[in-house]
């Protein structure tokens, strides 16, 4: 694991970089693409900040400040700056708007508890998209408890909603949805949160909740990178299990495999996975992201409106929607 606190070291020399590795890939933190590796960062803290809410928030990993946003679930906004959106999380707890902020406001109190202490990130820099101007990553995010997200999830202070990834040394997103789902179906059974607030539960907590997971990356033996002296000092992720037989597979496979077709009118904008959307000719999984995030829709027409979606793009990716 990688300690924040020497993640991001001012490079003060120009010197050329001489690093022996063995098929491990140099990173840089800030790359835009993300990276297909998780990156691992320890001791993180929280930076007090008022957009921070239940399943978004502002952290600092070492002298450099990042904007992290939880896969796989979803906490409701904290004002009514996005309706649209509020009014689709009040339907979901069959609530309303006023009462969905409420638990909003919950959910991000609660975050704040739980990241009181130094926390851990599990990222691979994908781009979340989001209101703030400041670059903002999708994460899991483990307390000294376990995942943050599922202890939302359990207090029903977020819905198993949100953009899918499978958590570290996982090889699918399946089980973890699966486990989210219970607990849902748990916390809706015992009214409490977002399921209770009618019934004055909203800040009443889970009394026995099961272990919540605690992700680790699998490491396979290799050598270590080791700089030359007065060499500038950088980033390599901890690799996934997969990571040696996706790297032979691209050797052997020089040329990119065509995307599967996909018949016209077939999608539907507000149901479609992130696998379904990228079949598509020009969505990549950046913009599949930014779609999903920026769900429901009224119509397929809205894809205007998703950044990254100019009108030529709109042109060629709409008769691919219902």
């Amino acid at each position: 694991m990688i300690p924040c606190s020497s993640l991001f070291p001012r490079l003060a020399r120009s010197a050329a970089l001489a690093v022996a590795l063995v098929w491990v890939p140099v990173v840089d933190l800030g790359a835009r693409d993300g990276s297909k590796d998780w990156i691992v960062l320890e001791n993180c803290k929280l930076i007090v900040n008022p957009a921070n809410d239940g399943d978004s928030f502002h952290a600092s990993v070492g002298e450099k400040e990042y904007l992290f946003r939880l896969y796989l679930v979803d906490a409701p906004e904290t004002d009514a700056m996005t309706p649209g959106r509020l009014v689709e999380q009040a339907k979901y707890f069959a609530i309303t708007v006023p009462q969905a902020i409420e638990v909003g406001q919950a959910a991000k109190e609660f975050t704040r508890e739980k990241l009181s202490a130094p926390f851990t990130v599990f990222t691979r820099m994908s781009d979340a998209m989001g209101r703030s101007k400041m670059e903002r990553f999708y994460a899991f995010v483990q307390t000294k408890d376990g995942d943050l997200g599922e202890q939302l999830v359990r207090n029903g202070l977020a819905r198993n909603y949100g953009f899918k990834a499978a958590p570290p040394a996982l090889q699918n997103s399946r089980l973890e949805i699966e486990k989210l789902q219970q607990f849902e179906d748990e916390a809706r059974q015992e009214k409490i949160g977002g399921w209770g607030v009618n019934a004055g539960r909203l800040n009443v907590r889970a009394q026995k909740p099961a272990p919540f997971s605690v992700f680790v990356t699998k490491k396979k033996p290799r050598l270590r990178a080791t700089p030359l002296a007065n060499s500038s000092p950088w980033i390599s992720p901890i690799p996934t299990p997969s990571s040696s037989i996706a790297a032979s597979s691209r050797a052997e496979a020089k040329k990119p495999h065509a995307k599967e077709k996909i018949a016209l009118g077939r999608i539907d904008i507000n149901t479609a996975t992130e696998k379904e959307l990228k079949m598509i000719p020009d969505i990549g999984p950046v913009v599949a992201g930014r779609i999903i995030a920026a769900r429901p829709f009224r119509t397929a027409d809205d894809l205007k409106k998703v950044s990254g979606i100019g009108d030529k793009k709109y042109a060629q990716i709409r008769p691919y929607f219902q």
